[in-house]
């Protein structure tokens, strides 16, 4: 499987980052744990079972709309087979117009498959993961781990794609670091 991940600013991933260290410094699961070299804020737009050539072509085309306004609002908590706490990410009309051309994009390649259902627009939860674990709680209001106010802003700068099989990223689309 394949996702395509939007990457924030460095000033943003810094402060995603010591979210997830004050999470870890509870001994609750955090992002921070996770020591994979990929491991890094990001907010995922869609997968795909295949990303062919013109198929990755048409998505660094869509993907030059970057950068984007990043708004980071207050905290959001999943439950299924892993249990997910993450900050909420606030779209505004042009990151849900990246995110509908980028799932067209996919759902048009040869070879798409099975794009998750939950990523669909309309369907769409914007976040950015802090942590997640079986049967994890993290309980007490946002300002328990979040920046005072718990909103942040910057910019989605890059775009990357990540390949779970072979567990390795590739950037796609402009660096504008």
């Amino acid at each position: 499987m394949h996702s395509i991940e939007l990457l924030p600013d460095e000033a943003t991933e810094r402060v995603v980052r010591r979210v997830w260290r004050a999470i870890a410094d509870e001994g609750l699961p955090s992002q921070a744990g996770h020591r994979h070299p990929t491991n890094r804020p990001h907010l995922t737009l869609a997968t795909a079972d295949v990303l062919p050539a013109a198929t990755r072509g048409a998505l660094a085309e869509a993907l030059d709309a970057l950068p984007l306004p990043l708004h980071l609002t207050g905290l959001l908590r999943f439950s299924g087979r892993s249990n997910v706490l993450a900050w909420a990410v606030r779209p505004d009309a042009a990151l849900l117009t990246l995110h509908e051309k980028v799932w067209r994009i996919l759902r048009e390649a040869d070879g798409d498959g099975r794009s998750h259902p939950l990523l669909a627009p309309g369907r769409w939860v914007p976040h950015i993961t802090l942590g997640r674990g079986r049967g994890a709680v993290w309980a007490g209001p946002d300002d328990r781990w979040l920046p005072p106010g718990a909103a942040a802003s910057g910019r989605w700068t890059e775009a990357r794609t990540y390949d779970s099989t072979s567990r390795t990223t590739a950037r796609i689309g402009p660096d504008v670091r």
